[in-house]
């Protein structure tokens, strides 16, 4: 129709128009007019072969500035998104934008006649357990932040004797022994371990705080003792403490940096381990202490913010290398302990409870930008592609230079649902009790240090 109307008002006539041109034109109209339009659609094949000759050439220019950085200077590798066409949509819509502006709708406050039907609705659709909660009224939580964020009775999740337990309720997804410094996500796809924790990756600032650690925590030495956990770090790993070293800013200045955290190499007669335990949207939010340890230091990856749910892990690699998390690194009795809280799509903040310390407690020792009084997550002001911020706890015992955690002890939580990935040496006769794709509660067993009987003497 567009073009009939185009058509003709090309060829109305004018004041002084020649009639036979006028005669000449009605009849080009009429012959438009009776003319059969047929359409002929370009076949689908040549659409997605065009789409996928475009893509090709994306992978593999990305493939060659890969290489090519890796031969330049040996560098860390480029994690770049690979996966089907539902993970290539996923990737180019603007997942951390949506996030920020739904943790913005989480905070916005909702009337209190529509909060009880408001949340019985979502709970019946995600399956939250209401009898758990600790405060029970419902009017009492402003918004959706506020219920996602809720705390549970006293005493609703007891605490099992096992060497690890669950740091917060979910799904296990996926667990096993690190081989080769490498994580399997699924059978047959692994990615890295250093990249996830960030070992060879550049910091874009360091600083040390002064937090408290618990009131539960009254003697540090006999909490050392009882947990049998090393005072020094000499002899941690089998690894050396370091001394003071140097830290570059990415504005170039240096500064001193009191002891880094050891390098995670386990001993002669242990293995890392890992297990990945996924929070859906109904689950409790907060995360828990997986066993009695040292935290020492805490790094933040400002990356992509994907989904973590099943479905991803099965198709996008590189998933939890590649979205925005913390990194809580230390140690327990048997060397280096690593919890790592992941990040996900409308996932609006990452929390760390003994992170949020006044800024007059913090003592900035290299610092490329200014940090901030307590761990930000998913902000618009991103970190540096290929970097990350760290925070060091060392203060928070002098004895232990540690904030030192118990087992089950409260550490923070997410808002809405997403990923603990746990990763900790131990020795080679640990035993894991949990199944891939089992539902499990905070505090249950994850897995236990079984140690060979020595026969007896004939």
């Amino acid at each position: 129709m567009a073009c009939r109307r185009l058509f003709q008002q090309q060829h109305q006539p004018s004041e002084g128009f020649d009639p036979k041109k006028k005669a000449y034109g009605e009849r080009l109209q009429q012959a438009w007019n009776e003319t059969e339009v047929k359409w002929y659609p370009i076949p689908v094949g040549v659409g997605l072969a065009l789409l996928a000759f475009l893509q090709y050439q994306k992978v593999s220019r990305r493939e060659r500035r890969r290489l090519e950085e890796q031969e330049a200077g040996g560098q860390e590798p480029r994690y770049v998104v690979k996966g089907p066409w539902s993970v290539q949509v996923a990737a180019a819509l603007p997942l951390k934008t949506i996030s920020r502006l739904w943790g913005r709708f989480n905070e916005m406050t909702i009337p209190t006649f529509l909060r009880v039907p408001g949340f019985r609705l979502y709970s019946l659709l995600f399956g939250v357990n209401l009898d758990e909660m600790k405060n029970p009224d419902l009017t009492s939580y402003p918004n959706l932040s506020s219920f996602f964020y809720r705390e549970l009775k006293d005493g609703i999740r007891p605490i099992e004797p096992a060497d690890v337990v669950s740091p917060a309720d979910g799904r296990v997804l996926h667990f096993g022994i690190v081989e080769e410094r490498r994580i399997e996500q699924i059978k047959g796809v692994s990615y890295s371990l250093d990249a996830l924790i960030g070992e060879h990756t550049k910091r874009a600032s360091v600083a040390d705080v002064l937090t408290t650690h618990s009131a539960e925590v009254v003697d540090e030495e006999e909490f050392a003792n009882v947990n049998g956990i090393a005072y020094s770090l000499d002899t941690l790993m089998g690894g050396d403490a370091g001394d003071d070293r140097e830290v570059k800013t990415e504005g170039g200045e240096e500064s001193k940096s009191v002891t880094p955290p050891p390098i995670h190499h386990s001993r002669e007669g242990n293995a890392l381990y890992f297990v990945v335990i996924y929070l859906a949207p109904g689950d409790y939010h907060r995360f828990h202490s997986p066993t009695h340890w040292i935290v020492e230091s805490r790094r933040h990856f400002a990356g992509e913010l994907f989904s973590v749910s099943p479905y991803m892990v099965k198709r996008l690699e590189n998933l939890f290398v590649l979205n925005e998390r913390v990194v809580l690194i230390g140690r327990w009795r048997y060397g280096f302990f690593a919890m790592i809280p992941v990040g996900a799509t409308n996932v609006g903040s990452i929390r760390i409870k003994f992170d949020e310390v006044s800024l007059s407690n913090a003592v900035m020792l290299a610092c490329a930008h200014p940090p901030q009084q307590a761990l930000r997550t998913n902000i618009k002001e991103e970190l540096k592609k290929n970097t990350f911020t760290q925070t060091n706890y060392i203060h928070a015992s002098p004895i232990l230079r540690g904030k030192p955690l118990r087992k089950g002890e409260e550490m923070g939580g997410f808002s809405l649902g997403s990923t603990v990935v746990l990763v900790f040496e131990a020795p080679k006769g640990f035993r894991f009790r949990v199944k891939v794709g089992q539902k499990i509660k905070m505090g249950q067993a994850v897995g236990e240090v079984v140690l060979e009987e020595i026969p007896a003497a004939a």
